[in-house]
């Protein structure tokens, strides 16, 4: 079955951010991902994986612009992503540079650029500069990742959850990888934003995980973001698709678990929840 990794910013929230690490572990997780490390030290969080086991999979490059104390005021206060914000590439470079050294000191081999929000009712010409800025953006952040031996990701969301996002679709990403050509950039596929938006997901996992440009998975059940055996997709199906395409093309990469736990941030609330992770790894 694929590798799973939980996504700590969703899973185990009842718990101090430090200390979620050992649940995950605790719960078989043999990988972690999140949003944001930069509210801590990055000492800190690798004393956490070194001490559990883990393997830190995956994690965003800052929200906004600023430095690393002003991140999480960023996020809160709706920013999304600077690749494809016209006028914010200082920002974004900045913000890039962080996420290189989090990801040293993490042994972290990818990082995701979110993409960030267009404007109220963008113009065809404001679409157009962003598209421009975007793919400026990410080959320059490409370029330092590869000297610094990782990879960039970037992931269509779902308008429904983040509206006047830049990029809500799998073909629309995977267009712009091919046009780039750096082949350190890929594509992050939830599963989650591509059947609200698209549908038709295992087909689409077909389709793209045999390119070589999906680095990373992530998973929640549809339509509430909750666990992946709770909505209308059919999980189990789909992990065998990806395990039967993944061991085809030897895809080495890791599903991380973004949903939030249906219980809420209550004691063991994550944990009850996992009967679906031990059925999938029976």
């Amino acid at each position: 079955m694929p590798r799973f990794a939980a996504n700590l910013s969703m899973l185990y929230t009842e718990l101090p951010f430090l200390d979620r690490f050992e649940a995950a572990a605790r719960d078989g997780f043999q990988g972690v991902e999140f949003l944001f490390p930069y509210a801590f030290p990055p000492e800190d969080i690798a004393a956490r994986l070194r001490g559990n086991g883990l393997q830190q999979v995956l994690f965003n490059a800052p929200p906004g612009g600023g430095d690393a104390p002003g991140f999480e005021a960023a996020w809160a206060g709706g920013q999304r992503g600077t690749a494809a914000v016209v006028g914010a590439e200082a920002d974004f470079r900045t913000g890039v540079q962080w996420a290189l050294r989090y990801a040293e000191a993490l042994d972290c081999p990818r990082i995701h650029c979110m993409a960030g929000l267009l404007p109220e009712a963008a113009s065809a010409d404001q679409i157009s500069a962003a598209s421009s800025a975007y793919e400026s953006n990410l080959r320059w952040a490409a370029a330092q990742a590869a000297a610094a031996g990782r990879e960039v990701l970037i992931e269509p969301i779902n308008p429904r959850d983040m509206p006047r996002f830049f990029l809500n679709r799998q073909g629309d990403a995977h267009a712009i990888v091919q046009k780039i050509g750096a082949p350190n950039l890929k594509v992050q596929f939830d599963l989650y934003h591509c059947q609200i938006v698209e549908g038709d997901v295992a087909t689409r996992i077909r389709q793209y995980l045999p390119t070589g440009r999906v680095g990373h998975f992530q998973i929640a059940g549809v339509p509430e973001r909750h666990e992946p055996d709770v909505g209308e997709l059919n999980y189990p199906y789909l992990f065998k698709v990806i395990d039967e395409v993944a061991a085809a093309c030897a895809w080495p990469g890791w599903v991380g678990c973004e949903y939030r736990p249906q219980r809420g941030a209550v004691p063991a609330g994550t944990s009850d929840g996992l009967g679906w992770l031990r059925r999938a790894t029976a």
